[in-house]
């Protein structure tokens, strides 16, 4: 089965194209800046010896379907293309960021399901339109094959009621479907399945804690292989400190930044979700620039990566908590992966629970992998595992999307 995965955003359309058989991707790129003076699509495949071959082109880029028509003229290209013709995409696979209480897992779309999805716009005001927008050129596009949507609140919906509830009137809960619901479900869920793997345990014999650390960042608690916790909320915004998002402040704080420094909605809500976080307290969102500052000795990125790392660890201690008990830490994500000193200060002082980080396994490149890319870096005889696991939400999302069209086939 041949499966493209795409991640459409308001004017872009990232995507990969997959070879199920061999779980192997055979291209990807995105197409950017639709809609606007001057956009790029960018495609690269896997040539022979392992080269990479490349295609750039140039130009106004009017809408999404021209967009995707773009995308599917690369795929069959000559010179870059993988596949003779449009009709051998078996199914396409769709990042759908917000399914509210609807969707527990990933689905076929129908009519019904697209129906819902626009439903929940109101949870998710800048993606799920154009998500929307993606599923309904595809399906124009390809009517041959089968779409499925996968969300990424999916794998957070067995989260009991009492961490899902905030304590406000629960008519705003029945009525407006205010909650917690979580986000990164889909990179959460495949780093469980891999570590489940590497250890050689099965995924429900095992309680975990997942950090994903990217420009957005969130954690979540397994108890058994069900998310029963998760650090993002009703929105992105709540939890870990982030790129540019601040994470958990006081709730009053938009009160007072209203009544003294006499802000409108719209500038708490930039302030909050685009100018904090990392950016906010240093000047930067990347924390490769962080750590250059830092090592440069710039007090302020000091301290971005205390109070950073200081939120990290004050969630690995709560969700251990909850667990009861905790067989493995997984660190994923762009930072998660490669910011060797993040993982050591959040992991600083959680010996006693049993948290410890082999100094020298912490520092080895990324290159020095053991399967599938994971590395061990705790200790041999470490009570926890503690793990960096590369995530591939792409792959999980392809991985979704042959699961359910072949159990609807009852293949």
């Amino acid at each position: 089965m041949k499966i493209l995965v795409i991640n459409t955003g308001s004017s872009s359309i990232k995507y990969r194209f997959f070879d199920m058989e061999r779980q192997a991707v055979l291209a990807s790129g995105v197409a950017e800046k639709i809609g606007e003076a001057e956009g790029m699509l960018t495609h690269k495949r896997l040539g022979e010896q392992g080269k990479d071959v490349s295609q750039t082109k140039q130009g106004v880029i009017a809408d999404h379907r021209q967009g995707l028509t773009m995308i599917v003229e690369c795929l069959v290209d000559k010179a870059c293309g993988v596949i003779g013709h449009a009709s051998e995409i078996d199914a396409v696979g769709h990042r759908v960021v917000h399914g509210g209480e609807t969707f527990k897992s990933s689905v076929i779309i129908d009519a019904a399901v697209v129906k819902a999805v626009r439903k929940n716009i109101p949870l998710a005001p800048l993606h799920n339109p154009s998500n929307l927008t993606g599923i309904e050129v595809a399906q124009s596009m390809f009517p041959h094959a089968p779409q499925v949507a996968v969300f990424d609140t999916a794998f957070h919906q067995t989260i009991p009621r009492k961490a899902y509830l905030y304590a406000l009137p629960f008519a705003l809960y029945e009525r407006q479907g205010v909650r917690r619901y979580g986000f990164h479900g889909t990179s959460h869920a495949y780093v469980a399945d891999r570590s489940a793997r590497y250890l050689g345990r099965p995924l429900d014999a095992l309680n975990m804690i997942t950090v994903h650390l990217g420009n957005g960042a969130s954690m979540a608690a397994i108890e058994r292989g069900r998310c029963v916790d998760t650090s993002m909320g009703m929105t992105p915004l709540e939890g870990l400190v982030m790129g540019t998002r601040s994470g958990d402040v006081d709730p009053a704080l938009p009160f007072f930044l209203a009544d003294h420094l006499h802000m409108s909605l719209k500038a708490i809500d930039r302030l909050l979700n685009q100018e904090s976080g990392l950016a906010g307290l240093c000047g930067t969102n990347d924390m490769r620039e962080v750590m250059k500052a830092r090592a440069a000795g710039d007090e302020h990125a000091e301290i971005a990566l205390e109070v950073y790392c200081y939120r990290i660890k004050k969630y690995i201690g709560a969700y251990y908590a909850v667990l009861g008990s905790l067989d493995a830490l997984v660190f994923t994500g762009g930072i998660g992966e490669n910011a060797a000193d993040v993982r050591a200060l959040s992991c600083r002082g959680l010996e006693r629970m049993g948290i410890a980080l082999d100094a020298e396994a912490n520092r080895r490149s990324p290159d020095r992998t053991g399967p599938e890319g994971i590395r061990e870096i705790s200790p041999p005889d470490g009570a926890v595992k503690v793990l960096v696991v590369p995530t591939n939400e792409e792959l999980r999302i392809a991985q979704e999307t042959m699961r359910v069209i072949v159990k609807r086939d009852g293949r």
